[in-house]
Formats: C-alpha cells, sequence, structure tokens
C-alpha cells in the first residue's frame, strides 16, 4: 500500500477572487477529495452558493466564507472581479487582505496541514506562524509566470518587455513590440502598497512549493524555467478538468453562444449593435451570463471556437474536436496564443489592424480558413489539435499527475 492511499492530508483552499480562479481550484479539490483527503475552501461569501453544484464530495470539501469589508472604489457588495473593471482590481485585493484576522482564526480552528493559495502574498508568514506549509497554485500558464518575472523591478520600458528573457525556451512563444503597452503593468499599488508583480514574486519566493496547472506535454520547458528561477519545489497537476457527469445540455443551452461585456459595458446587450438582437432572433443567442462552455464545446453543431485564449478555456478547447480561431487581449492570452500557434501548431490568431483593432473581414478570414477542410494547413492544425487531445484525455496521465502531486504534498509536510 502506497502512503497516499493510507497518509491522509487536511488542505485548505484560497485563491483569488476571480471565477477563473475559484473553479480550477474546486476542481483539484474534487480530484483530491477523490482520493479521500479533507479540504477547507476559503472564499467570499456571496460566492459560495454558485460554486456548491460543483462540490462533487460533500462530506469532504467544506466552504469557509469570508466577510469582504468594503474599501473605497469598490462597487457595493463586490466580491469577485467579475463585477469589477481591471483598474479597480487593486482595491478588491486590498479588501481580501483586510480578512488576514477572519483567515487566521479559521486556520486555527481547523488546523491544516497545508494551504494552497494564490496572490495572497500574506499566506506564507502566517501558515509559518502556525506551523503549517504552504503552496502557491498557479492557473495560469506556467509561461507567463516565467516570462513576467523579469519585469518585477519598477522600471521596465516597453522595449524590455518584449525581449526574450535570457535562455528563454522558444523564440516562437512571445510578445511582438506593439504589444508592449498592454504586457506591462504600471508600477502602481496593486493593493497593500505592492505592485501586481511584486505580489507575483513574494507568493512564488515565499511558498513552500509552487504547482502550475499543466502537464509537462504543453509547458514542461516553462515549468523548469520556472524551477531554475526561483529554486522552489515546482509540482504539475494537470489539466485537472472534472470528468462530465452530465452528458446533456439543459435544453436552454442545446442551440448555444456565451459572451463578456467589454470594457466601457455593465452588459452585453448594451455592446451590441442596435438591431443586432432582432436580426439574429431565431437563429442565434448572445448572452452574458454563465454558460456550461465544456458542454457546449462538445456538441456536434459546433465546429469552430472563437477566443481569447484564457487559461482555462484553452484546456476546455484543447480537449474538444472545435477548430480554433484565438484572439488574445492580454499578457498571458497572448503567450498562451503564441504557443498554440506558434509552437504546437493546432490553431490561427486573427490577424490585427491599426491600434490592435480586429476587424470583421480578419475575423472572417479566419474561420474560414481553419473550416476549409480542403486546406491542407487548416487540416494539419486539424490532425495536430486531434492528437493532443487524446494524449491529454489519458485518464491515466490525469491520475499519475494527482497522485505524485499528493506524494509531494505528503513528503512537503512531513518536513
Amino acid at each position: 500500500m502506497s502512503k497516499s492511499e493510507f497518509s491522509k492530508l487536511h488542505i485548505a483552499m484560497f485563491p483569488w477572487v476571480a471565477y477563473g480562479h475559484f473553479i480550477p481550484f474546486l476542481h483539484l479539490s474534487n480530484k483530491l477529495a477523490e482520493k479521500g483527503h479533507q479540504i477547507s475552501f476559503l472564499l467570499p461569501k456571496g460566492v459560495q452558493p454558485k460554486l456548491e453544484n460543483s462540490n462533487q464530495y460533500p462530506t469532504l470539501i467544506h466552504f469557509f466564507p469570508l466577510l469582504l469589508p468594503h474599501v473605497d472604489g469598490l462597487p457595493p457588495h463586490a466580491e469577485s472581479t467579475s463585477v469589477v473593471p481591471l483598474n479597480q482590481q487593486k482595491h478588491l485585493a486590498f479588501s481580501v487582505d483586510q480578512t488576514r484576522d477572519q483567515v487566521e482564526s479559521i486556520f486555527k480552528a481547523i488546523k491544516p496541514d497545508i494551504v494552497v493559495y494564490d496572490f495572497w502574498f500574506w499566506i506564507p508568514s502566517l501558515a509559518r506562524q502556525l506551523g503549517i506549509r504552504s503552496m502557491l497554485y498557479v492557473v495560469v500558464s506556467s509561461m507567463s509566470i516565467a516570462y513576467n518575472t523579469k519585469m518585477v523591478a519598477k522600471e521596465t520600458t516597453p522595449e524590455e518587455a518584449t525581449e526574450l528573457p535570457p535562455d528563454w525556451p522558444s523564440s516562437a512563444v512571445r510578445f511582438k513590440a506593439e504589444e508592449a503597452p498592454i504586457v506591462l503593468f504600471k508600477a502602481e499599488d496593486f493593493g497593500s502598497g505592492l505592485t501586481f508583480y511584486e505580489r507575483i514574486r513574494t507568493t512564488i519566493v515565499e511558498s513552500d512549493a509552487v504547482a502550475f496547472r499543466t502537464c509537462y506535454e504543453i509547458e514542461g520547458p516553462y515549468c523548469d524555467y520556472v524551477a531554475k528561477g526561483f529554486g522552489n519545489p515546482v509540482l504539475l497537476t494537470g489539466p485537472c478538468l472534472p470528468e462530465t457527469k452530465t452528458p446533456m445540455l439543459d435544453e436552454k443551452w442545446a442551440n448555444w453562444l456565451t459572451l463578456k461585456p467589454p470594457e466601457g459595458c455593465s452588459t452585453v446587450e448594451e455592446a451590441l449593435p442596435e438591431g443586432f438582437q432582432e436580426r439574429v432572433e431565431g437563429r442565434g443567442l448572445a448572452y452574458g451570463g454563465w454558460v456550461p462552455q465544456e458542454l457546449l464545446l462538445h456538441h456536434p453543431n459546433i465546429g469552430c471556437f472563437v477566443n481569447h485564449c484564457g487559461y482555462g478555456t484553452m484546456w476546455e478547447f484543447l480537449l474538444s474536436d472545435c477548430q480554433i480561431v484565438l484572439i488574445p487581449e492580454i499578457g498571458d492570452q497572448i503567450l498562451n496564443t503564441r504557443l498554440l500557434v506558434n509552437e504546437l501548431q493546432i490553431g490561427v490568431e486573427v490577424e490585427r489592424g491599426k491600434n490592435r483593432q480586429v476587424s470583421k473581414e480578419s475575423l472572417s478570414r479566419a474561420i474560414e480558413f481553419v473550416m476549409d477542410k480542403s486546406n491542407e494547413t487548416a487540416n494539419m492544425l486539424r490532425a495536430n489539435h486531434a492528437k493532443l487531445k487524446q494524449k491529454l484525455s489519458n485518464r491515466d496521465l490525469q491520475e499519475e499527475y494527482i497522485n505524485n502531486l499528493i506524494q509531494a504534498l505528503q513528503d512537503l509536510v512531513k518536513k
């Protein structure tokens, strides 16, 4: 009998307050609970009801709600990034930082073996005071962490931001010169007197270990790059996507689409051209709420998926049969796109015009290109995607990653 079968852990989870972090943290929690480990999941009080249906092991995974104090600059009752514009998220970070006393009280009461967290730079020191190990769980690509660590310094120029870091694994995965303004975060406070990159650096350097939601088959060289740069043990969880237990879409979604409000608009409907909804009525749907995207991507009527290449979305489409068209907007999405388009060659990136604008013509060209079954390049992309999907869908592969992670956590706790 292996140690993973008889040595059960109590693990606290404390993600950044975005659904793109809540959900992968809960996916990992489900994988660990499946092996019999106990999970205590810290999250804002108002978020808990929205995640309870995704808790596959309610006898082992328990939620601990936090009351986020209001701070100036935040919308009333804001508890996640879904209602907070990017330029105000520093206030949200500061609000959660003010829950340290609540978190300490919870930890003293539940006495976890290890806390898995992200962005909360104060967690490692708090954990050490209480005799708890800490592990940073990164749910964005290892590439973005590896590339951006050189930009922690306060004075990074646009030219420096688009230079390849020393010994970078691939010249195909990089930023373009015209993307420098959106790659750089300004050296300004991102809550509690730290810049965004200072938060990242502190959370990495102070942690006992760093885990990435990825696998060697996709990002191996970049994980090695991070390990070499910081010296922390680097662990991998694999894709960590749940096995679909509901094979059928609700009737409401059996036909399709999802959107998010663009900058400057509070709803999707507000951003749509006048008359758009009337013109597509009966043959399309524009919706700004949450939809079961993973299930949608497996619907036989969907052949192409146009998206921003966010990390969670990336894993979902990698395990689909869709052709992939990418329109990245911010730093990590851009690097994800360059990996998939330039290195793995499974999709295309939409060409941008002046000021990074995407025209309907360039989008149309990209979609028509990947859907053309007579085009050799499009068929090559389809074949590459199919091979990668087959590899990533191997249940034994995910099992191996989770078992190795558990063994590493057990070893970490015993040190």
